[in-house]
């Protein structure tokens, strides 16, 4: 059971499991969304969302993960509006979720991008802060044994995300 950050493409970890950072319609987008979809073969991927339909926000769903891995979950994080509409407890639970459904599931190494981050605007800091205290805490509450990485291709992102790591998420537990 191990948390890392690793400077490369989520598509490229070969862990069990993908996370995605998805939208509520669970449709193709881009960023780490697109790389993930056409990596999986992006026609099955989207077939299987559009069974699947929506997944709110802070919430996440899983489907096969076709040519990528074992399965991809698809977490939904919060667009950041200012941090005064419960962005930090949406953004955990994406996290928190995301791990339930891994350990249902039985994966034992899951791959996850830096949720909202991107388009949605989380400030990066905060959003590393958050990824990674919440899966330290899950780990803590949870005997299950997951190897959980965090792929990164931004050196800046890289740099706060294994800052945060390095401390076990300590200095983010407020949020």
């Amino acid at each position: 059971m191990s948390i890392c950050v690793k400077k490369i493409s989520i598509t490229d970890t070969g862990c069990e499991c993908v996370v995605n950072a998805a939208n509520e319609h669970l449709m193709q987008g881009g960023g780490v969304c697109g790389f993930i979809f056409r990596a999986a073969g992006a026609a099955e991927l989207q077939e299987a969302c559009y069974e699947i339909g929506h997944c709110p926000t802070g919430q996440a769903v899983i489907t096969p993960g076709f040519e990528l891995c074992d399965y991809i979950i698809h977490a939904v994080g919060p667009i950041y509006n200012g941090g005064q509409y419960h962005e930090a407890e949406l953004l955990q639970s994406c996290y928190l979720k995301a791990l339930d459904l891994a350990r249902e599931y039985n994966v034992r190494s899951i791959a996850f991008p830096l949720i909202s981050a991107g388009i949605y605007g989380y400030p990066l800091r905060e959003a590393c802060d958050i990824a990674i205290s919440s899966c330290y805490r899950w780990l803590e509450e949870n005997d299950y044994d997951v190897d959980i990485v965090f792929a990164v291709i931004d050196d800046e992102i890289f740099r706060l995300a294994d800052a945060a790591c390095s401390d076990g998420g300590a200095h983010s537990g407020s949020h």
